[in-house]
């Protein structure tokens, strides 16, 4: 597992927005104290708990993680959040949000056994999944699907749903999320 700690300016995110810590806890889920740790650098969220923070605030994920450019980039092989995040799924950014297409891209890896559940997204968010290395099942509605290697799945992510991996090896797939664009932005969240 790696050591390294997510760090989000929290803060500066929650002042710009005008919320105390108390309304930040109502609006995203998260409690005050872990908000509190999270602004002193004293915990590193989970994924869960930076996909509570981004619905909250109405951002999508790397917008917590990174700095959006005018230009679009190349993946790299390990940016914004570490592969590997204690007690949670793997996940590297291969693009980051770009507000022009309205999406972000990752790769996710899921252990052997491993299950994640996700709770709904904004509105209007899909998310296309893509079988990489070896095959997952994906919850959509009630019914696991099987989505094996070199096949994918588009699905609404603005209900929960999930991933799981039954296999005896590390599964990986892509996951890229589609925001809706707001009427009269012109962008999406």
């Amino acid at each position: 597992m790696s050591d390294s700690k997510i760090r989000i300016n929290l803060k500066a995110l929650r002042q710009e927005a005008g919320l105390s810590l108390a309304r930040t806890a109502e609006l995203t889920g998260v409690s005050k104290a872990m908000l509190g740790q999270i602004e002193r650098g004293e915990s590193s969220p989970t994924v869960a708990t930076l996909w509570k923070l981004a619905k909250g605030f109405h951002l999508p994920l790397t917008a917590l993680l990174e700095e959006v450019g005018d230009m679009p980039r190349l993946s790299a092989p390990a940016r914004g959040i570490p592969e590997e995040v204690t007690g949670s799924i793997g996940i590297r950014t291969v693009f980051p949000f770009d507000p022009r297409l309205g999406s972000e891209t990752f790769v996710v890896t899921l252990a052997p056994g491993q299950t994640h559940l996700s709770q709904a997204h904004d509105t209007g968010v899909v998310e296309d999944v893509f079988a990489l290395r070896g095959g997952i099942e994906v919850l959509i509605g009630d019914d696991w699907r099987a989505c094996a290697q070199g096949e994918g799945l588009r699905l609404a992510a603005d209900v929960p749903h999930g991933y799981r991996n039954r296999g005896g090896a590390a599964a990986e797939f892509h996951n890229t999320i589609h925001y809706p664009r707001r009427t009269g932005t012109g962008t999406a969240p």
